[in-house]
């Protein structure tokens, strides 16, 4: 291979996956997105007790059958492979193999710091591998953001966008595509 420009070393999948093992990155939080190592800020209480708040709502709106992850790696290749800081998959925790889900039917970020990144990178990758429901808990407006819909757009990171963005207020209920049993007040997700 010959090249004559500097270029950025791209990791891949079974890189990441490798130096992980390797204990390499020794407790960093850290995550892998179009082919770069991102390393994730601390998190203050306001982020955790909006995970935790986040957690427990999606619990009843899902029911029995769902199993709300918490910061749980998932394999998106060949976009990224992200720790969400929530995401919704069909089952239970219990009797699961040694492997990491590559789809979620919600996936949830909290954002106070990365409120930019979680709009754009995160919604790209999260457009781009097929996830139909896409919600930020947005500390900064106290907000929750919906994003549905992904559809390709050639101008966006990872070449998708959703089409819809809802922004619902406190006082607003919404209900996850996949429970749409389940209706969650916006103001039950913040701290």
């Amino acid at each position: 291979m010959e090249f004559t420009e500097p270029r950025p070393l791209r990791w891949t999948r079974e890189d990441y996956y490798r130096l992980c093992e390797a204990e390499w990155f020794q407790g960093r939080r850290v995550q892998l997105i179009d082919g770069e190592i991102i390393e994730m800020p601390a998190q203050y209480d306001t982020h955790l007790a909006a995970i935790t708040l986040t957690e427990d709502a999606l619990r009843v709106a899902f029911g029995p059958g769902y199993w709300v992850r918490v910061q749980g790696t998932l394999d998106l290749s060949p976009y990224g492979i992200p720790d969400p800081d929530l995401a919704v998959v069909p089952g239970s925790p219990r009797g699961r193999l040694r492997q990491i889900a590559t789809t979620a039917l919600l996936v949830v970020e909290v954002s106070e710091t990365t409120l930019d990144y979680d709009r754009n990178h995160k919604a790209g990758l999260y457009a781009a591998a097929g996830i139909a429901d896409y919600w930020i808990v947005n500390l900064v407006g106290r907000q929750l953001e919906v994003h549905r819909d992904p559809v390709a757009d050639a101008t966006r990171l990872f070449g998708y966008r959703y089409q819809s963005r809802t922004i619902l207020d406190p006082q607003d209920v919404v209900t996850p595509l996949a429970a749409p049993q389940g209706r969650i007040t916006v103001a039950d997700l913040l701290p």
